[in-house]
């Protein structure tokens, strides 16, 4: 499933982190102080405010869903950094004093059906088969029909710490287009661990759009604080080539699915059945809603590049960023 993370760490991370069906939760846009349709008086900065306004842990509604897809869909106030072969991806930065940034990707789809593009995001299993930057991922328990929690921990670019998160992750099919989106919570039985920088989504999700019966157009939006001052160079890498080619590699994957699914599972599909979910039930009050200056800062802000990770970079065969999109 989808999962997510992006910025400066967040455009690194949201390049790692792939939606999650079964690794990406959905974001709910009031619980997460997101914007809701453009409001009134609003005075502060564009954008989703960092953290949330409040703390009581929600399933998004329909506006939260509508409010995701119109910020999918903008244009001011993003800085076009990447546009080739169909693929293109945007930053905007969230606050000029701090590593935080908001990234959008979006690629145009060939000869892949956007409920195609949906099931992909969604299987868990799959998703273990293709994305080489996932380390465990898995969905931890069912809110309602269209609502689950999940982890997914991923390899960032070396020497940075690898991340994980826990999101509230949901969904919606809206006739030929669909939305995925999440955000973090807290999870009593799956505290930070040690061995991993605990990332916070603020709002990560997808919109897929139909353009005919075999072709679509996905937008990967991701605002994520990494909990790390990140150097300069993550954030230009995440846009520049991470975000691309996680993008791509979702592609690939998805032209390969039919065939694969076809052989495992083919009728095993809970994201479209919620009657075939093997996840226990979870109350929302047993869930509270993950802050990021309740987490511990890693500074990694002077870590330079390592040289196996330039050749990738160049074009070498290496680490495959690729979740950002999946």
């Amino acid at each position: 499933g989808p999962r997510k993370v992006a910025s400066a760490s967040a455009a690194a991370s949201t390049l790692s982190e792939p939606p999650r069906r079964t690794q990406e939760s959905q974001t709910g846009t009031r619980a997460l102080g997101l914007p809701m349709e453009k409001s009134a008086a609003s005075t502060e900065p564009q954008g989703p405010r960092p953290v949330l306004g409040r703390d009581s842990v929600q399933v998004p509604d329909d506006q939260d869903f509508r409010s995701f897809r119109s910020e999918c869909e903008a244009e001011e106030g993003w800085n076009l950094t990447y546009s080739k072969a169909g693929v293109s991806v945007w930053v905007q930065a969230v606050e000029m004093d701090r590593t935080l940034h908001k990234i959008k990707c979006r690629m145009e789809c060939r000869d892949v059906p956007a409920e195609t593009l949906y099931d992909v995001l969604h299987d868990i299993e799959y998703r273990k088969k293709w994305d080489s930057n996932v380390i465990e991922t898995f969905d931890i328990a069912r809110l309602t029909v269209n609502a689950d929690v999940g982890y997914y921990s991923w390899r960032c670019p070396k020497p940075l710490k690898n991340r994980d998160v826990i999101t509230l992750r949901s969904w919606l099919p809206m006739g030929t287009d669909y939305i995925i989106m999440n955000y973090s919570v807290k999870h009593p039985k799956y505290p930070p661990r040690k061995d991993l920088v605990r990332a916070v989504s603020i709002q990560t999700g997808y919109l897929i759009q139909s353009t005919g019966p075999k072709s679509c157009v996905i937008t990967y939006l991701a605002q994520v604080d990494p909990k790390g001052s990140l150097p300069k160079w993550v954030v230009n890498k995440s846009s520049q080539f991470l975000a691309p080619k996680a993008m791509k590699k979702m592609y690939k994957a998805c032209v390969k699915y039919p065939e694969w699914k076809q052989k495992h599972q083919p009728h095993f599909k809970p994201w479209l059945h919620p009657e075939q979910s093997p996840l226990p039930s979870l109350a929302l009050s047993e869930l509270s809603v993950q802050h990021a200056d309740s987490l511990e800062n890693i500074d990694e802000s002077a870590v330079t590049e390592s040289r196996e990770e330039r050749l990738v970079g160049a074009g070498g065969e290496g680490s495959d960023d690729d979740t950002s999109l999946t």
